[in-house]
């Protein structure tokens, strides 16, 4: 698995401000279904139901909301980045600014754990997210993510 089988262009975005977790859920949601056509208000549900077994927030200012979704055939990829971080209950305590979100097919299995995988070891890089950081443009965005990045998952 590539990220550039994750993630397309149209599905980064940067965010001034996001009030709380629960508009960033929303935020992602609304990206997911601008550029995939997911429905927001489920993904929004599943996102949450996901939350409510223990906080995506890994650390370093990163995020990792993902669902399973009924309706879509692969894995996708939304990238969103935050200029003013936020308490999102991370493992570490430290604001997120930083968020990849990942909808899964209801019965994706292995896949959708790969693609987990691929994204929390990529986003683990300090220059990955350093780079990300300094960058404003989703396109050059997309760039960062797709072009060095395009390892094999475990």
């Amino acid at each position: 698995m590539k990220f550039v089988d994750l993630i397309k262009p149209s599905a980064i975005k940067v965010i001034n401000t996001a009030s709380s977790k629960k508009r960033l859920l929303h935020d992602v949601a609304d990206l997911a279904m601008a550029a995939y056509g997911i429905d927001a208000d489920t993904a929004v549900e599943a996102l949450m139901e996901r939350e409510s077994l223990g906080p995506t927030g890994v650390g370093h200012g990163v995020a990792l909301p993902h669902a399973r979704i009924a309706g879509i055939d692969d894995v996708l990829g939304v990238f969103l980045l935050l200029e003013k971080p936020i308490n999102f209950d991370s493992v570490d305590r430290q604001p997120v600014d930083v968020v990849f979100g990942l909808f899964a097919p209801e019965d994706a299995g292995v896949e959708h754990l790969k693609a987990l995988a691929l994204v929390s070891r990529t986003l683990r890089e300090e220059s990955v997210c350093a780079k990300l950081r300094a960058n404003h443009d989703p396109a050059t965005l997309y760039t960062i993510l797709t072009e060095s990045h395009s390892v094999q998952a475990a």
